[in-house]
């Protein structure tokens, strides 16, 4: 029989799969001896059959009754008692972090009877009633479903009735009529009264836990963070402690180091006379540790000895939350905690130098995706204008945007938009993920707009006081900012402008530019050492897909080990274009070789600079790939311009040849007709020529003492036929110039009929480059530029891929495609290299991919090779980071 039941004293932080985040954490916590209130956890698998079935699984009744009875003798309370009852919360906690995602449910035990015990056990009916209306609103808007709005409107009422400003001022009487209005509330809405039964209450808490795992919000969330639907959560049942017992009684959340920056030290905040929801809902400014030392130095000293303990066994950041009661230190959840991308890269980069973790731990510790982040621009704010308001920066990051008021209007916008909220909540979330920011006017780096901020990656200032945020408007002061006004947030400083600020490069940028030195600054020092790191471990190359001079220098500065991918149509364009022209329109040998022999020395010049910047690394340089009709006006403006002259009785001259040229070349779909090796094949000479200024380029770098690496990419191959035919031209051609270097000759594997073939192939190929952005048009019969506006994001709610497959390789399709061609390829030739010159080469999860299937280099374009290098790195020294701070 499945057990579902662990006693905190049963587990440890190994079992997150089986206790979720929180119940494997809780039960280390108890296992080293800190003050952890008794309690059990239900387990994944109970959810997890309960979401198969609609029902809780049998046994779990009997199990949850036999560790209930083992708290009630711990304590010596039990949970009914009308004189001395247990109360109980129940947390939700699943493997990875999902802030507000899920449900809890404190107080479980209080009725109309058991209230009043409390009252004459603690001596504190004021303590006793608001312990009550807190799990009536969270019982029924959790279990039963009553809006929240409708509990709101009930508590603003009261305050505004007794004259208070907030919940902590309310008395004994207002509270009790309060119990009654949310009854009345719950009746109304749920056809039956507030459940008085405590047992009722602690199982039909339990499943509406479970059940939360697949609420609208919930599924939202997984989706964005990448998190499989699959795994449930746990249940956590722990024994009540009270933090709103007074004002020697209160609770917070505290961070062993700055989840924003990294910085070592202590950062939290603390809300006395308060339960724990009230600090991450954001409901009430907080105030911060140093203030909590003040106030209870001894509970202060204690706490911070315990964060030490955590850190010391966790070997990370960790994030946890505490309640005092009546003086005495209770731990109520640790975790990983979240942090910003800055803050996980010195974060990691601390704990490497103080020899808590190697570089290899610190490295999988950090993503490309964060480091990308670090690489958006950030305000320039020379000339800026005075800020309207400052808050709390608990996001870093540069945002502009038209305000909008709620999540509804930000999710619906068109365009970038900042979510202004005096506080935000789980139900705020499609608007924070559509938004470029977010701005509350309570709460801190705690709340619950913070901490999924930075989860997402997401700028945000929190606390910012001086807004009156009303439904359509925020003030400061005397100033007015309405819906669709344009405001700039930056989560770096906490200051909010008004007006869109330009930007300038961040500071990650200009060190890998060479502009800013590393010393110094924790932040630079740390990319360096993690980037470096990731270079001396990696076994998969990164180049840059780079077709200037200039391209080339930055791909070099940002680390690029080569060119991977130098697109020769690009040389064609602009002035150029009219020499295009002159060679589609030639109707002879002779107009042709004229045409190409004055493209010839443009083409060497531009691979002259290529290699030269590159001097030393290899660079792939495509032949033309494009179809010619992109070198010339459209059928359909050609037709309207000769229509037009005739009409006037001129003669169309040159654009009456071009219509005709066009018109012989036009295609239905020209990405899959006349363009790459087919095209070099049906134009002689074009190809020759590519070749030839490559070797000319070649020889006179090798002449003016350089070392030239270039190689040649046939595009577009789908037989072998293809290939040597390109090749033995190529060859010619080669052989044909003095002085030139050794130079590979390979093609790019971007039709599945290649993949497939990819045995008859490489024997003719020095190398395979994967175009993975055509491979992927063709294996699912997409069109990028038709399809990803139309239904990708329809396709994305339907599950048909998480992703869109132009981003992330899609693995089980065009991946089986890469995994066959290079198993095929090195079957009949081993030491066959192999590339990726697709976008994909650039995507952190498609760079673990390329590892795991064998490649030896990815290229991907200049900006993100420093994403690339990182992610390599990590591929190669595991899967995955090795702590949860998702």
């Amino acid at each position: 029989m499945s057990r579902y039941v662990f006693d905190f004293n049963d587990g440890n932080k190994e079992l997150q799969d089986l206790l979720g985040g929180k119940g494997a954490n809780l039960a280390e916590m108890t296992r080293m001896g800190l003050p952890v209130p008794p309690g059990f956890t239900v387990t994944t698998d109970a959810c997890r059959a309960y979401l198969r079935t609609g029902a809780l699984p049998d046994g779990l009744f009997q199990e949850v009754e036999d560790h209930l009875r083992l708290i009630e003798a711990r304590l010596g309370r039990r949970l009914g008692d009308s004189a001395d009852p247990l109360l109980l919360s129940v947390r939700s906690g699943g493997r990875f972090s999902m802030p507000g995602m899920m449900e809890t449910i404190l107080d479980i035990g209080l009725n109309d009877t058991t209230v009043l015990g409390l009252a004459r056990r603690s001596g504190d009916e004021r303590f006793a009633w608001d312990s009550y209306r807190r799990l009536i609103q969270m019982f029924g808007k959790t279990v039963f479903g009553v809006p929240g709005e409708q509990f709101d409107a009930e508590l603003a009422a009261a305050r505004e009735a007794a004259g208070v400003a907030t919940d902590a001022e309310l008395g004994t009487a207002a509270l009790r009529e309060l119990v009654a209005a949310y009854q009345k509330r719950f009746f109304a809405y749920a056809g039956r009264d507030f459940p008085q039964a405590p047992h009722e209450q602690l199982y039909s808490a339990i499943t509406a836990v479970f059940a939360s795992w697949n609420t609208e919000r919930a599924v939202l969330y997984r989706r964005q963070e990448h998190i499989p639907g699959d795994l449930g959560t746990a249940v956590n049942v722990m024994a009540m402690v009270f933090g709103n017992h007074g004002t020697n009684s209160g609770t917070g959340v505290a961070f062993t180091r700055d989840p924003a920056t990294g910085r070592r030290g202590v950062y939290g905040d603390y809300l006395p006379n308060a339960q724990g929801e009230d600090v991450v809902a954001g409901i009430r400014n907080t105030v911060g540790l140093d203030e909590l030392a003040r106030m209870d130095p001894a509970s202060h000293a204690r706490l911070l000895s315990i964060m030490e303990k955590l850190e010391l066994r966790y070997r990370d950041l960790c994030d946890i939350e505490f309640t005092i009661e009546d003086g005495k230190l209770w731990m109520l959840q640790t975790r990983v905690g979240k942090r910003t991308p800055a803050a996980a890269f010195v974060i990691a980069a601390q704990l490497a130098g103080e020899g808590l973790i190697t570089d290899d731990e610190a490295l999988l510790r950090v993503t490309g995706g964060q480091l990308a982040h670090l690489m958006f621009p950030a305000f320039d704010t020379t000339n800026a204008p005075a800020p309207l308001a400052i808050g709390v920066p608990a996001s870093p990051g540069a945002a502009s945007g038209t305000v909008v008021f709620d999540s509804a209007a930000a999710a619906a916008a068109t365009g970038p938009v900042i979510l202004v909220r005096h506080e935000t909540n789980p139900d705020d979330l499609p608007g924070m993920i559509a938004a470029q920011g977010i701005l509350t006017s309570r709460g801190g780096k705690t709340s619950h707009a913070a901490v999924v901020a930075r989860g997402m990656g997401k700028t945000c200032v929190c606390g910012a006081e001086d807004l009156e945020v009303g439904p359509s408007l925020f003030r400061v002061g005397d100033t007015v900012v309405s819906e669709g006004d344009v405001i700039s947030i930056d989560g770096t400083t906490g200051r909010v402008y008004p007006g869109e600020l330009p930007v300038r490069p961040s500071a990650v940028v200009r060190w890998f530019e060479g502009e800013l030195p590393s010393t110094g600054d924790p932040l630079l020092t740390a990319v360096e050492r993690l980037t470096g790191h990731a270079d001396t471990v990696a076994k998969l190359a990164v180049h840059a897909n780079a077709d200037t001079a200039a391209d080339a220098e930055r791909a070099r500065r940002f680390g690029a080990a080569g060119i991977g991918l130098c697109r020769t149509e690009h040389m064609f364009l602009g002035e150029r274009r009219e020499l295009v022209e002159r060679l589609i329109l030639a109707t002879g040998d002779e107009e042709r070789q004229s045409a190409l022999a004055e493209l010839l020395p443009l083409q060497r010049d531009d691979f002259t600079a290529v290699l030269a910047a590159m001097d030393g690394l290899p660079v792939t340089i495509r032949l033309i790939d494009p179809p010619l009709h992109e070198f010339l006006p459209s059928l359909e403006e050609l037709t309207d311009r000769v229509a037009r002259a005739q009409a006037r009785g001129e003669d169309p001259g040159h654009d009456g040849r071009l219509l005709v040229a066009v018109r012989r070349i036009h295609e239905q779909n020209p990405m899959l007709g006349l363009r790459g090796v087919r095209l070099g094949l049906m134009v002689p000479g074009l190809f020759a020529m590519q070749v030839r200024a490559v070797a000319q380029a070649a020889a006179a770098r090798a002449a003016a003492g350089g070392d030239p690496r270039p190689e040649i990419m046939v595009p577009l191959v789908a037989s072998v036929r293809e290939l040597e035919l390109v090749r033995a031209e190529a060859s010619q051609v080669l052989s044909a110039v003095e002085g030139v270097p050794p130079i590979r000759i390979g093609t790019m594997i971007e039709v599945p009929r290649a993949a497939l073939t990819a045995g008859e192939i490489a024997p003719a190929a020095d190398f395979f480059s994967f175009g993975t952005n055509d491979l992927t048009q063709m294996a699912w019969g997409f069109s990028r530029d038709d399809v990803e506006g139309a239904f990708f994001g329809r396709y994305r709610e339907l599950g048909v891929f998480a992703t869109s497959p132009f981003e992330t390789i899609d693995v089980a399709g065009v991946g089986e495609l890469v995994r066959t061609a290079v198993r095929r390829g090195r079957s009949v030739r081993p030491d066959l290299v192999a590339g990726v010159c697709g976008e994909h080469g650039g995507d952190p999860d498609s760079v673990r991919f390329f590892h795991d299937a064998g490649l030896n280099y990815v290229s991907c374009s200049p900006f993100r090779v420093p994403v690339a290098r990182l992610e390599a790195g990590r591929a190669a020294v595991g899967d995955g980071p090795v702590s949860d701070s998702r």
